[in-house]
Order: structure tokens, then sequence, then C-alpha cells
């Protein structure tokens, strides 16, 4: 007897989940490859984690919250988190980012955890992390490496790979070292050899940190050439967008808000949702009507976190910069997390850096259904203009759709006209491109009123009932 399979559910992008799914790191197998180059690349190894966090502003509540996000962003690359230590200091340390009493303890924690990878909440300095693997003697890695390392894991357009090895590349640069305590190997002229290769064979050469840092280099200024082709790409079908006269419109929020889901709900798009921080990295956009039948584009773009790092924010540059061309941005909040408001201050942060914190904003706040009633009266408090919504249950959507038609930018110019019926293509570009507000059938044609741009305005005019 022959089973039928269900088919997947294409408006929660399953099948992406699936295929990312399938190539989830497994805990307790190594994920550190051998560099060609023979210098550390600092590919991490993320099986078994200890965090550590210096708290140095704030209450002892931001230091947790900020704290648990680091395990979430550990736990998305695909590790296990064993402990997590924070130390109350006016700043970091500059030798070991945490103080010495502090290191002996954390050297303990490792040891009696069996951990092989501690996480520092925060970007450490070349000589912060050399000091403390010396002292702990496993592999540390930084909050910026973390990122890096789950945004080349979520990568999948070619543009989106090459922006994450940039911000790599660029993170690393600084940071190189040779194997070992052999920091200055050199080969030298045509010999080389242990015994020498005698008289004018031998001389400095170039070291292998040298070769390394030069290939890098070019490695760079070559990846930079492609992202400012690809920008061009982008910025053409932009304004090819723009000239179509359609509004464009970006969802962007905090990393985990919920923004695909909502892109899911009011388009059906099928994009990729997943419980997980920074899921989506390739920025989808997707055509759709407003309830008065108005045509906009409708992108989702990637998930803002506290302290995104530079490089990240300079690599994605062309592609947070879709943010900046909208018409309306639907800042994307979520409801259920412990600190909202910190949320909404970091977005806004990275916004004002691209140039699109002067883009009229729609505020939104997901997950009301997983959000206890005190947060939700204290919220609606603090932002009352903000629309309240549940892109998993469907409340509050079509409150959404209302407060988007009502913020999308409106043709300028009120007409009556009255079109033959042999001009229905005219009567197709004014639905695609103006709003229609009434509608009549005579013997003559049919008469419209309508509000449209100058352009198509003074098409119109020889209509004009």
């Amino acid at each position: 007897m022959r089973t039928e399979l269900s088919e997947p559910d294409v408006t929660t992008g399953e099948l992406e989940l699936e295929e990312r799914h399938s190539l989830r790191r497994v805990a307790g197998l190594s994920t550190e490859l051998t560099d060609i180059t023979e210098v550390e690349y600092r590919q991490l190894r993320l099986e078994r984690v200890v965090l550590v966090g210096v708290w140095t502003e704030g209450s002892v509540s931001d230091a947790e919250n900020s704290l648990s996000e680091l395990a979430a962003l550990a736990e998305t690359a695909g590790s296990q988190v064993l402990e997590g230590l924070i130390q109350r200091r006016s700043r970091p340390d500059s030798a070991t980012f945490i103080g010495r009493g502090k290191v002996e303890e954390l050297r303990d924690v490792v040891i009696s955890t069996g951990a092989d990878t501690v996480i520092c909440d925060g970007e450490l300095s070349p000589s912060q992390l050399r000091n403390l693997e010396q002292q702990t003697k496993v592999k540390v890695v930084d909050r910026t490496a973390l990122i890096l390392d789950i945004f080349a894991q979520h990568a999948k357009s070619k543009e989106g790979k090459a922006q994450v090895e940039l911000a790599q590349l660029q993170y690393l640069l600084p940071r190189l070292r040779g194997w070992g305590e052999s920091l200055s190997r050199q080969g030298g002229g045509a010999g080389g050899g242990s015994g020498g290769g005698g008289v004018g064979t031998r001389g400095p050469g170039e070291t292998k940190l040298e070769t390394d840092r030069r290939r890098i280099n070019h490695r760079i200024a070559k990846l930079r050439r492609e992202i400012k082709a690809m920008r061009t790409v982008r910025q053409t079908k932009r304004s090819r967008r723009a000239s179509s006269g359609v509004p464009a419109v970006a969802i962007a929020g905090y990393t985990n808000a919920g923004k695909s889901s909502l892109l899911n709900r009011l388009t059906s798009a099928g994009v990729l949702v997943e419980d997980a921080l920074f899921a989506t990295l390739d920025p989808t956009t997707r055509r759709t009507a407003a309830e008065d039948g108005r045509v906009f584009t409708l992108s989702d773009t990637v998930g803002f976190v506290r302290h995104l790092p530079h490089q990240i924010v300079e690599a994605f540059r062309s592609t947070l910069e879709e943010v900046s061309y909208a018409d309306l941005v639907v800042h994307v909040v979520d409801g259920a997390h412990p600190d909202p408001e910190g949320q909404v201050t970091a977005v806004r942060e990275v916004l004002g850096e691209v140039g699109a914190d002067r883009i009229p904003e729609l505020l939104v706040v997901n997950k009301t259904d997983a959000a206890d009633e005190e947060t939700m009266l204290r919220l609606k408090r603090a932002w009352p203009d903000a629309v309240f919504v549940s892109a998993r249950s469907g409340q509050g959507i079509a409150d959404l759709h209302a407060a988007i038609a009502q913020r999308l930018p409106r043709p300028a110019v009120d007409l009556r006209v009255l079109l033959p019926y042999d001009r229905g293509d005219l009567v197709a570009r004014i639905h695609r491109k103006g709003q229609v507000l009434d509608t009549r059938h005579t013997e003559e044609g049919t008469e419209l009123r309508v509000r449209v741009d100058e352009q198509l305005a003074a098409e119109l005019a020889q209509f004009r009932a």
C-alpha cells in the first residue's frame, strides 16, 4: 500500500529549516578546520563552553540579560553552555579582561566542567586573548568572533557570504599569529635548509606572518570590489522600484524578535523561521497590497543585537542600507524579552549608523501571546502608538495591516477621469501605481476617481472628466 507523504508547510520556510538543521553542528565533534595558510584563523570549536562577563554599568539584571544573550548566541553557534561567570569591575582588565583572581576561578571552573572553550562577553584585544588562553589553557573566543561565526554558518547568498568573509578577515588581521612561539619563521633566499645554502643564498626573506598578512589584505581588497559591484546591482534594483512608484516598507528589529514570522504572516512569503539568533541574513523582498489596493514591497532584514560588531555593520552596509531607502520602517520588538526597551535602543543605534533614523517608524510589539500582562501594560504606557501583535496566533495582524496602510506615502494628485473601454492599460497602471477611490461604468467608458503621482497625472490629463 502506498503511503501519502504530507506536503511541507511553505509558509514557515520548513524546507529551508530542514536544510539548515541537516548541517547543524553536533556537540562533541570538532568543527575546527586546518588552515591552509598555517596561521591560526581562530576557527571556532564550540562544544563545551564557559561564559565570562564583566559588569561595568547598569543593574545586575542588565548584566545577567547580557550573559543570557551570550548563552543564546553560543547555543545558536552549536555549543553547550556549562557555566556563566560575571565580575563587577569599573572597566575590563587591560591584560586579561577579568581580574587576576577571577582568572584563577575561571581556570578552576574550566577544569571542573571539562570545558574546551571560554567565551567572553565583549571584544578582546589580541593581547587579552593571548593572555587568557595562556592562563586557562583552553581556547578563548570573544563576542565578536562568536557573532561572526554564526553569520558564517547562516549566510546563503553570494553577497551574504562575501560580506561575512570580509568581516571575518577584518577581525582576523590584527590578531594574526603563528603556531606556538615560532612567530618569525623565515625562508631566506634560495637556501633555507638547516645547513645553510652557502654565501649569497641566505637572507631574511619574508616572514610567514608577513606573507599571510599580505595575502589577507589582497583578499580583503578583492572582496571589497566584489561587494561594491553587488551594491551597484542592489542600487539599480532599488532605483527601478523607486521609479515604479511602489512604496517600500522595511522590517527591522532585534534578532529573533519575529521579523520573518511577521513577513510570512503579512505576505505568505515562506521564508525561513527559526527560534535562533541571526536566522535571517539574506534580505527577502515581497510585493503585497494594502486593504485599499495600493501595492507596496515588504523587506525582511538582518537582525540587530547589542554591541553589533562594527565589522558586521561595515561589511553589511549595502544590505542594511535597504532600510535607509524605505518609505516606512516596521520596527519589530520582542514583547516577551526581559528587556524590550534595551532592544529598541540597540536597534535605533544601528539604524542611526546607516542613516535610517530619519525614516518614519512604526513600532510593532510581537509575541504578545508569550508576554505577561504586567509587561504589556508597561509597554503600552511607554509606546502608546505601537501595534501589539502575535505573528504565531495572528492576533493584531489586521491592526498592523491598517497601521501600515495608514502610514504608506499617498500619491499626490486627486483626479476624476473618464477612460475609454479600449484603454484598459491605463486602468491597470492606475491600480498598480496609484489609488482608485471610486469606480463607475458609463456608456462612454470607465469613470474613476483616483489619486496618482504627478507623472501619471500628466498622462491622464486628456481624460479628465
